[in-house]
């Protein structure tokens, strides 16, 4: 096997410059398919902005990138979701008017012909196949995250930590190769990090790789297959956590004693 076969993205020499400050600074990455890819950093390192540019949410100033091989810097953010490269973010952006359940079709409808509009215009009492296969999967995915029990509870009324797990589950739903997760466990305790940090694991057991930004260490270094660590918009080390933990450029820059420990 070709080792570029291995490899879902690359980023070759990816800068983005805003008036005179510069966000990304001739960044290189390359992923795996099928590990879990960790990018950490302080607050302002550039990681969101990476982010950003891989979905297409800004185009690059300079520098490639590359889906499966394909150039995709400056595409629009449905063609590189069409190509399997989904994404979460800090905040969360829920449907909060729907229930979980409803939250999960919508995005199991953008892998499906009808669409959901199509699904909310049939006629009562009557559920076509694809509406049933939709059902039936997105109650699957709420049981793969922990939420069965809440499907019919509106998105809004979820605690925080559901809402971060629906927003997961909502992003599976799109059958992603590639899902980008922002701080995926930010405001959740002890145990619903080591819960998620499972959950995290399975879905890459399954085969959906996994690149994340997280500001928790220990689940960083507990799941990762490769850690990338930026500061200032560059890339200051990358490699294996034990080799992360003890960098000393990356103590200087962020771990600090938290990782020593």
């Amino acid at each position: 096997m070709n080792a570029a076969d291995d490899v879902i993205l690359q980023a070759r020499g990816l800068s983005k410059v805003f008036g005179g400050f510069s966000a990304v600074s001739d960044f290189n990455v390359v992923v795996k398919k099928g590990s879990v890819h960790a990018v950490i950093g302080p607050n302002g390192a550039g990681k969101t902005t990476l982010f950003n540019l891989i979905t297409g949410v800004l185009s690059p100033t300079a520098g490639c990138i590359a889906i499966d091989g394909k150039e995709v810097a400056g595409a629009r953010p449905d063609r590189i979701a069409r190509m399997g490269v989904v994404r979460t973010f800090q905040s969360v952006r829920l449907f909060a008017s729907m229930t979980a359940l409803e939250n999960v079709q919508v995005g199991r409808f953008c892998r499906t012909h009808g669409g959901f509009l199509a699904a909310l215009g049939r006629i009562p009492g009557r559920e076509g196949a694809t509406e049933v296969a939709t059902r039936r999967r997105a109650q699957e995915l709420l049981a793969q995250v922990g939420l069965s029990a809440r499907r019919d509870t509106l998105a809004s009324e979820l605690a925080l930590a559901d809402q971060r797990r629906l927003e997961i589950a909502r992003a599976l739903a799109t059958e992603p190769k590639l899902l980008l997760l922002d701080e995926p466990v930010a405001g959740m305790n002890p145990v619903e990090v080591q819960q998620t940090g499972e959950l995290f694991k399975a879905i890459r057991d399954a085969g959906t790789t996994l690149l994340l930004t997280e500001h928790h260490m220990s689940l960083v270094m507990a799941i990762s297959d490769t850690v990338t660590v930026m500061n200032y918009g560059r890339k200051i080390a990358e490699g294996a956590p034990d080799a992360i933990k003890r960098d000393p450029q990356v103590l200087a820059a962020y771990l600090g004693n938290e990782a020593a420990a």
